[in-house]
């Protein structure tokens, strides 16, 4: 039986489509990129509400930030190279900084971004973006939850947020679109040994290391932790009592991404073993994006090992 797969930001352009044609204040802007981003999706249906600003992507954020000022819902694209490293300060200073709700939305984030190599193989946004008060930062796990989140957002006026998307189709791990809620985690399947917490690309790889683990009399929880800021601690919290040990998987440095935000959270309120899964201080390489996956030791196998590790420490 063969997995469906789908691009996040496939899913995204279509649902903010679908969120454009019910609330006409929803603009769209992108830096030369609504054809990779997806976001032209809406450029084909709401001309006059799409705005190409060029290859300007700190031009792009303080014109987003001045259209939520007065009154609009603005959807700022790029990829996430660009929007979290080069606009970084405009995002700081004109959007985080007054707290205006601009959408952020970044594709081609990590290495799945594939042959494009290192230079776009965006694995710091997570951390840069979660540092920033005011800041809400969410990484769907498949299509269908990249969809609701996108109908959230389109709705959402309560401050900035950063929505971080992929190139390469990841395996669909909701059978349908799930009810998305900011700040909350969304537990996948029970398990009492072991939990792992995961986001992205990375939570069908850990419902793939639960199937390996079961094969040993193992029982692993999976909780996909699609929002990391604000972080769900009374869900962490829980899940880390009832397993007494954890994983933390993600397509990120091990620096100031998921990771970092669980050991905080396990530091304070619930100190257990905590195995990570991530990219440990390197850049990324030119490769098919499934190699690349494998390479830096992000499979279902790799998840598996961590949780064998934790069980045993």
């Amino acid at each position: 039986m063969s997995v469906k797969t789908e691009a996040t930001r496939k899913a995204f352009g279509a649902a903010l489509a679908e969120a454009g044609a019910q609330d006409e204040r929803i603009v769209v802007l992108t830096a030369d990129l609504g054809g990779s981003t997806q976001a032209g999706v809406f450029g084909k249906q709401f001309p006059d509400r799409f705005f190409n600003i060029g290859v300007a992507e700190a031009n792009m954020m303080g014109i987003a930030a001045g259209m939520a000022m007065a009154g609009l819902r603005p959807f700022a694209t790029t990829f996430s190279v660009f929007a979290t490293g080069k606009a970084w300060e405009q995002v700081r200073q004109v959007i985080a900084y007054p707290g205006v709700p601009v959408r952020i939305v970044a594709t081609h984030a990590g290495l799945t971004v594939g042959e494009d190599g290192a230079s776009h193989q965006m694995l710091e946004d997570i951390s840069n973006m979660r540092v920033l008060p005011n800041m809400r930062v969410i990484v769907p796990a498949d299509g269908p939850e990249a969809g609701a989140a996108t109908h959230l957002l389109a709705d959402y006026d309560e401050g900035p947020v950063y929505l971080r998307l992929a190139r390469a189709a990841f395996p669909v791990v909701h059978e349908a679109q799930p009810s998305f809620t900011l700040g909350k985690v969304d537990l996948l399947a029970e398990g009492s040994d072991v939990v792992l917490f995961a986001c992205g690309v990375m939570v069908s790889r850990a419902v793939e290391a639960r199937k390996l683990l079961a094969g040993e009399g193992i029982a692993a929880a999976v909780v996909n932790v699609s929002t990391i800021k604000p972080l769900d601690v009374e869900g962490i919290v829980s899940w880390a009592h009832r397993c007494g040990c954890a994983v933390a998987a993600e397509e990120h440095q091990a620096s100031g991404g998921l990771g970092s935000a669980v050991a905080e959270v396990l530091s304070e309120h619930c100190p257990i073993p905590l195995a990570r899964v991530a990219v440990h201080d390197v850049f990324g390489q030119s490769g098919p994006a499934d190699e690349l996956l494998t390479h830096y030791g992000l499979t279902a196998q790799d998840v598996a090992e961590a949780a064998r590790r934790a069980l045993r420490q």
